[in-house]
């Protein structure tokens, strides 16, 4: 692990969002940060490393031989696995999946499907963040990680337009998702495939809270470029974007 720069970490508090200096440490952030999209090569092997690592570290899971978490969904066609990395280190992931009628599978359809999957019948569409997985030494001294990891979410329900986002997460950070993103309980808890934790389903409904979330915390903006390079199927014999810069300090220009 490379030597961490020791400006990075902020003192500030969820509960301080709206304070302009945090709002502007992470906009400053973002322009050390890139995303990439993974789905084979070695680079999404060390992100199948980073999954393991921290979550053996958090005590989610128990040690394994293999010391990398992959599993089925990663390669489904609606899947989206991301790496974020700050000053070209890889400091976290996460993995989404867009699903409807057509793609209804996904972990929280999975895991919760008699709740999920009469809605998706029903016509509902969901944005499923999962695998969300940090480096537990950057974690300490990038503060606004989970943010700027979980503003990929953000911006797949901006693209995709869905009824909610899900989200399946341990109790202790339920408070997080219900702060930022204004979700609530939509189910019990359940077992989670390979975790040694009950997760609880949470779900924030796009239409009422999405714009709300993106208005309180600026560095979730993005502009329509960056969300279809993050997110648009490459056509046939066209090769996808290797990395992504985030946009959040110009959208503006580029509404």
């Amino acid at each position: 692990m490379s030597e961490k720069p020791s400006h990075i970490a902020t003192g500030e508090s969820e509960n301080s969002t709206s304070v302009s200096p945090f709002i502007n440490g992470v906009l400053s952030l973002l322009e050390q940060v890139e995303y990439r999209h993974l789905d084979s090569g070695e680079d999404f092997e060390d992100v199948c490393r980073l999954r393991y690592k921290s979550y053996v570290q958090s005590g989610m899971m128990a040690p394994n031989a293999a010391k990398a978490v992959r599993d089925k969904f990663d390669e489904l066609p609606n899947s989206y696995v991301f790496g974020i990395y700050f000053d070209g280190r890889l400091v976290s992931t996460l993995r989404l999946h867009h699903v409807n009628e057509r793609y209804p599978l996904s972990p929280s359809t999975d895991v919760f499907g008699e709740e999920l999957m009469p809605r998706i019948a029903s016509g509902e569409s969901f944005v499923d963040p999962s695998r969300f997985a940090a480096d537990m030494e950057w974690s300490g001294a990038l503060r606004t990680l989970p943010y700027i990891t979980l503003r990929l979410a953000v911006l797949a329900c901006k693209y995709f337009n869905p009824t909610y986002c899900l989200t399946a997460v341990k109790e202790d950070h339920a408070s997080f998702y219900r702060r930022i993103f204004r979700s609530e309980e939509a189910a019990e808890p359940r077992t989670y495939p390979g975790l040694i934790v009950p997760v609880h389903l949470y779900q924030s409904k796009c239409s009422d809270n999405m714009e709300n979330t993106i208005e309180r915390f600026p560095f979730f903006h993005s502009t329509q470029s960056e969300r279809r390079m993050l997110f648009a199927r490459p056509s046939g014999g066209e090769l996808a974007p290797l990395t992504i810069l985030p946009t959040a300090k110009y959208w503006k220009e580029a509404a």
